[in-house]
């Protein structure tokens, strides 16, 4: 049996995780990896500690479908803490196998082949992979660089009569944007005007540079009821391994989505629940230096690459900062990545696997800096004189 004949139709297009493969070339070649989006340092040493608690006390078995109790009122908690929102913690929360469980679950739960789904690009890669699983059409709207805006006449003509959802993400990996109240009000008044859904992606709700704040979509006007926002603990605490994510949405979609879920992961990690559930629950206290720590890698990265040929984009959040390949470059950033990990010895994302019309990707390459300052330090040293 050929292995065309064994791969069902609907992913028959599909291919390996870029992420997959630069990380794997960067073992291969022993790189510092500023590719994928994870931190090579642990968390919080009380959230772990936490965790050990959970052990020790039995919580081994099976949470409940939707996660424990006490983490999904955490999450109302907050919610309503820092952004004056409602939640209730029973039918309107659902703790998942990271955001990636939470993103598939929704879109499977609420897809239907040939229906239209609007990506803002360059989009992260499971966006796009969903709609393909789920038969459903990505028509992709592109944020230009340098400023990688949300306009409203590039939004308002990829709606058509087959549009049933917008997925966006803010803070946006990987260009680092953290959009403005008027670019989400032009989502909004979309959404509205067209009757459409709307995946938020907020997993890097917290990690905000410079004074910004984040605004949930939800809270924009009209958008609690038709939104889906999804987040992470793992990308709030830097414990990625975990998986534990949450998607907070009306009863009526939440139901849905746990229709899916229960079928999918069905419970999710259960010391890793109560060590968050605490965690949250600390926010106030947690977040001033995790974001300092995190703009000053930033800090560490963009002012260690203006001696490099390559021009840094400044990210307002996130731990993904973008870069423009030189224009004497005489190549593609994906032949650009691969001759940095196999010559100089350091993995980076070539972003163009994320853009379906332009071809701005090409020019670029996509860094993570949520990586020690002795990572970072010797990133930038092999990335100084290019290829």
């Amino acid at each position: 049996m050929t292995s065309q004949n064994v791969r069902a139709r609907r992913i028959a297009d599909i291919e390996p995780s870029i992420f997959t493969t630069m990380s794997r070339l960067a073992v291969e070649h022993h790189a510092v990896n500023l590719g994928q989006g994870f931190p090579d340092f642990a968390g919080p040493s009380w959230v772990i500690e936490e965790f050990i608690t959970a052990l020790r006390k039995g919580h081994n078995q099976y949470a409940p479908m939707s996660g424990i109790r006490s983490l999904r009122q955490a999450v109302a908690n907050y919610h309503k803490r820092f952004y004056d929102l409602e939640w209730d913690a029973d039918t309107e929360i659902t703790v998942t196998a990271g955001a990636t469980e939470s993103l598939f679950s929704s879109m499977i739960a609420l897809l239907n082949p040939g229906e239209e789904v609007i990506l803002f690009e360059p989009w992260y890669d499971s966006y796009h992979a969903n709609c393909r699983i789920c038969g459903a059409v990505p028509v992709c709207v592109t944020l230009h660089k340098p400023d990688f805006r949300i306009t409203p006449d590039a939004l308002a003509r990829a709606v058509t009569s087959r549009t049933r959802m917008i997925v966006i993400n803010n803070p946006h990996n990987p260009t680092g944007r953290v959009f403005t109240r008027e670019e989400l009000q032009t989502v909004a008044d979309v959404a509205t005007a067209h009757d459409l859904l709307v995946i938020s992606d907020e997993v890097y709700e917290f990690l905000v540079f410079d004074g910004r704040r984040h605004i949930p979509f939800a809270t924009m006007s009209g958008m609690r009821d038709r939104t889906l926002t999804i987040s992470s603990t793992g990308k709030t605490f830097g414990m990625t391994g975990w998986k534990i994510g949450y998607t907070i949405a009306s009863a009526e979609l939440t139901d849905a989505v746990r229709t899916v879920h229960q079928f999918a992961t069905f419970a999710v990690n259960t010391p890793g629940q109560h060590a968050m559930a605490h965690a949250l629950d600390c926010l106030e206290e947690y977040l001033h230096e995790f974001r300092a720590v995190y703009s000053g890698k930033r800090d560490l990265l963009s002012e260690g690459l203006r001696d490099s040929t390559l021009t840094a984009y400044r990210p307002e959040g996130t731990y993904f900062m973008m870069v423009s390949l030189p224009a004497d470059a005489g190549m593609d950033d994906v032949e650009y990545a691969t001759r940095l990990v196999t010559e100089r010895g350091v993995a980076v994302i070539p972003p163009s696997v994320f853009y379906s019309n332009s071809r701005e990707g090409a020019t670029m390459l996509r860094l993570c800096f949520a990586k020690t300052d002795e990572t970072l330090r010797e990133g930038i040293a092999r990335l100084q004189n290019g290829v």
